[in-house]
């Protein structure tokens, strides 16, 4: 996983995870079982949060991976992703 030093878990479901800076600058959106690591920052990190709260919106009562599989396809933050480095 990527240094999450400072980050606090937002969401977390079975396959993937969201957490955020102190300062809601930053979140890190991990796809678990793929590896797959978006760090957004930024004007991303602007956007994120705005889409976030919309998709939350648009999906009462959805799971955590529902939510955060739309924000990874449909709001295309896989893009920002990267492999994960391996701890081992």
């Amino acid at each position: 996983m990527s240094d999450t030093a400072g980050y606090m878990m937002m969401s977390e479901g079975a396959e993937y995870e969201l957490l955020r800076s102190d300062d809601q600058a930053s979140y890190v959106l991990r796809f678990k079982s793929e590896g797959q690591t978006a760090n957004i920052q930024g004007d991303d990190a602007v956007r994120f949060k705005a889409d976030y709260d919309t998709v939350i919106q648009q999906m009462p009562g959805s799971e955590p991976d529902q939510i955060l599989a739309q924000l990874w396809d449909q709001g295309g933050y896989s893009w920002l992703a990267g492999a994960e480095a391996d701890g081992g």
